[in-house]
């Protein structure tokens, strides 16, 4: 694979420059495949040798890119060394390069790039991820599912590297709309519709009480005295608040098991009720709570009175907020899981939120507080269903299964399928997630139904087409070709490309394990299956003499297996139908 073909040139390399091979490992990359010409398979950048060297002294590229390349042999791997602007490039034996590449694939399965050079020596750690945390009562909407993904993604990901991973689903079920809500349902609620319904009906009770309150002082006051109720621990006002949160949470798990996506706990801000009286009580002893005219008690992070910088914790009638809760959440979890890492995905609209949040975790002298990490996303517009715009994820889900039958049903190269709603779905969803992921996840979007589902180009719906078509290629001509191939009969310059393609997969990864972006992948499966596109119109399985068909089949099913590798880890299941 591209670490055994990396680590073989930084081990010359290293005898030349008298530097480790680990040194050098990181600044030989593969090479992007070309459609202009073949282009070499690794290059090592001169400047990156030179970290050290200040402007001044910088000397020119190109003349150390060619005294480097000079001192270089070719050997058994490397069979061309040339240079380009500051880099020296190498091209590995094709032979070599076609059987390594292939038999890594198929025995690493789906391992195959985490293993990797790149990856050695990465310490495992304990990794705790805080996504999608819908609001109980309000809508489950687009940005939850934004997160929900994202976070599922990036979970994934820390998962296949070998962290252990804690995901946690922290429910907004606890605050003030619990006051409004319990006296809403005392005022419009109905018991059955809330058991046939409960995100649906609560969602109603939800805005209609809101209306009142807004209109019926007496209205806002009762919500006032409720939630008050509940932090003091009236068993009444419990009870009720426990029923609306059992059932939200048994809709919610039946929604994310339509999406693929598992937590292993469920956790929310009324864990936190007590815990974060206990976080006033510690900030008050440390001199940090100041009391405001108005009864409130906030923090000041600038120590000055900077206003941008004043941070509210507690109501002036001593309940508590968002913030405490989250103080609160942060310290039991480092408590219950020792946290090496934790990863909250929310949207970009609370950025300074959890800046706030770190930094009071951190004057509270907890300094582990630097483990924490916000990763914030931009805004979806303009997702409306046929029945107008979005209010549960449900509705979205329904959608996209709709429309994605319909679309099969019109093309005329659909089989027979066993389950066309499961495999719709899976479809449907890929298309939703690739659309999703292939900006930078901090950019704010103009959804497109029309463009979601796109059987061609850049999309979701090519990739699982790509897929089926390659396993379906694999149905028809069975494996009993796969045990052993020929290298020479896969050296046509498709062949090759797609050699060059699946060398590059570790990288990709590692970007992505970096920055946590999924866009890497998402581009990197893309193009991808453009290439076995190419291949399959040219390279044919059918009527091929055996040698030469067992070659391809080889090559067809490395692309399906990182494919669905791919696919998997962004939160794809592929499909080997459609």
């Amino acid at each position: 694979m591209a670490c055994g073909f990396r680590r073989s040139i930084a081990c010359q390399l290293s005898r030349v420059l008298d530097l480790p091979p680990e040194n050098l490992i990181k600044s030989i990359s593969a090479v992007p495949i070309s459609k202009k010409e073949e282009v070499a398979d690794f290059q090592l950048s001169v400047e990156s040798l030179l970290e050290n060297n200040n402007d001044h002294s910088r000397p020119d590229m190109q003349v150390e890119a060619t005294r480097l390349a000079e001192k270089l042999k070719c050997d058994t791997v490397v069979s061309e060394i040339s240079t380009g602007q500051g880099t020296v490039n190498f091209k590995i034996n094709r032979e070599l390069l076609t059987k390594t590449v292939l038999q890594q694939v198929i025995e690493d399965g789906s391992k195959y790039g985490l293993k990797s050079e790149l990856f050695s020596g990465l310490p495992q750690k304990k990794i705790v991820v805080e996504f999608s945390s819908p609001n109980v009562a309000k809508k489950f909407h687009v940005g939850h599912l934004r997160s929900t993904i994202i976070g599922n993604f990036i979970a994934n990901l820390k998962e296949a590297l070998g962290h252990q991973v804690t995901r946690i689903n922290y429910l907004g079920d606890w605050g003030m709309q619990f006051g409004l809500l319990g006296t809403g349902f005392q005022l419009f609620g109905y018991e059955e519709k809330l058991q046939s319904n409960p995100l649906q009906h609560l969602f109603e009770v939800y805005v209609q009480v809101n209306k009142e309150a807004a209109d019926d002082k007496s209205v806002a006051r009762s919500a006032r005295e409720f939630f008050q109720r509940l932090e003091l621990g009236d068993t009444q006002a419990l009870a009720l608040w426990q029923k609306f949160r059992d059932l939200s949470i048994e809709e919610y798990i039946r929604i994310y098991k339509r999406l693929g996506v598992h937590f292993d706990e469920y956790s929310g801000e009324s864990l936190y009720r007590e815990k974060s009286q206990e976080v006033l009580k510690l900030l008050d002893s440390k001199g940090l709570l100041q009391k405001t005219i108005k009864g409130t008690a906030v923090v000041d992070l600038s120590g000055n009175g900077d206003p941008s910088s004043i941070c509210t914790v507690m109501r002036s009638d001593g309940t508590s907020l968002y913030t405490t809760r989250d103080l609160a959440a942060a310290i039991d979890r480092m408590d219950k899981y020792n946290f090496d890492t934790m990863i909250y995905v929310t949207d970009k609209g609370q950025k300074k939120h959890f800046q706030q949040v770190f930094q009071i975790l951190q004057i509270m002298g907890y300094d582990w507080a630097e483990r924490c990490r916000h990763v914030p996303f931009g805004v979806v517009q303009g997702m409306k269903t046929r029945r107008g715009d979005v209010t549960f994820l449900e509705d979205v889900l329904n959608e996209i299964q709709l429309r994605m039958l319909q679309n099969m049903a019109s093309v005329k190269t659909t089989k027979e399928l066993e389950n066309p709603q499961e495999t719709a779905e899976r479809v449907g969803l890929a298309a939703l997630i690739i659309q999703d992921f292939k900006g930078l996840l901090l950019s704010d979007y103009q959804f497109s139904w029309d463009r979601v589902f796109q059987s061609r180009g850049d999309t979701g719906v090519f990739l699982q087409y790509t897929h089926a078509r390659l396993h379906s290629l694999e149905e028809t001509f069975g494996c009993g070709y796969l045990n052993d191939f020929n290298t020479a009969c896969l050296q046509e310059p498709q062949s090759i490309s797609i050699l060059q393609h699946l060398l590059r997969f570790d990288e990709v990864l590692y970007r992505s394990s970096q920055d946590l972006q999924p866009r890497h992948i998402v581009s990197y499966l893309l193009t991808l299956s453009h290439l076995a596109a190419v291949a399959h119109k040219t390279l044919h399985v059918k009527d091929s003499p055996p040698e030469v068909a067992g070659a391809r089949l080889h090559l067809f099913r490395a692309v399906r297996s990182v494919l669905a590798n791919g696919m998997k880890l962004l939160g794809i299941t592929p499909v080997c139908r459609m």
